[in-house]
């Protein structure tokens, strides 16, 4: 009987796949540990743990886009298979969408994330379980098409009916699953993310800020809503909502 020739490509892409698989199990199988809030995972006696340590699989910890610590240097595997499946989704852009109310969002397209903290009224911070491309795993939101009082400005005294905008969004989003859509502009000069933010209702919350008087349409840059946005500000200002009231 003769021997069965397998072809040398053959043979190499079956160890190629074995190893992959192998590699990516091994990821499932390793601990590794990250914090409320932020960016990086570690090993289990990093320093950088002092404060909190919130133990996850390695596979988890690459799909939601934490990164390597460059102090204890945990294990970076082999993200083949990860980057493939996180390449492969997209932002949802309203401009792209020719949405004309912001009403018309769609949260189950957008990008899920989970608030973890608050900076004022129109500014907080989430994590994002497998971001998308130029999203990272946490990030601090400004809100597109509101500007909210002052409370945390390095140069402003707090500005009045500042206190009751920063409380409204702290009360309503801390903690809470939001969904993101984006516009023209990914980011701001300082780096934050602008997105519209959603809640599981469907409500998009930039436009209820305005509409209950917590800030106003911020129109010195265009955004798709700006004409929405600028209608519930004239009709918190005729109903003297939030910071147009008497007091």
């Amino acid at each position: 009987m003769k021997p069965i020739k397998i072809p040398l490509a053959l043979i190499l892409g079956v160890v190629i796949s074995i190893l992959s698989g192998l590699c990516l199990l091994g990821a499932a199988e390793t601990t590794v540990y990250v914090t409320n809030s932020g960016s990086k995972y570690h090993l289990e006696t990093c320093t950088s743990l002092s404060r909190s340590k919130i133990a996850v699989s390695l596979e988890d910890a690459l799909a939601s886009g934490y990164q390597a610590c460059s102090i204890c240097k945990p294990p970076v595997p082999d993200q083949s298979g990860l980057t493939k499946t996180r390449a492969q989704q997209t932002l949802y852009q309203v401009h792209k969408l020719n949405l004309t109310a912001s009403s018309q969002g769609e949260i189950s397209r957008m990008v899920p994330a989970e608030v973890i903290a608050h900076v004022d009224g129109d500014t907080i911070r989430v994590r994002i379980p497998n971001p998308p491309p130029d999203l990272k795993a946490v990030e601090t939101i400004r809100m597109l098409g509101v500007d909210t009082p002052e409370t945390v400005h390095p140069h402003k005294p707090v500005e009045r009916f500042g206190k009751e905008a920063s409380d409204f969004t702290k009360k309503r989003l801390w903690g809470a699953q939001v969904y993101l859509a984006f516009d023209w502009d990914l980011r701001d000069r300082y780096g934050r993310l602008l997105a519209y933010v959603y809640t599981a209702d469907g409500r998009c919350f930039n436009a209820t800020l305005i509409q209950e008087g917590y800030g106003h349409a911020y129109i010195s840059y265009t955004f798709q809503f700006i004409e929405e946005f600028k209608g519930l500000e004239q009709a918190a200002r005729t109903g003297k909502q939030g910071l147009w009231g008497d007091r």
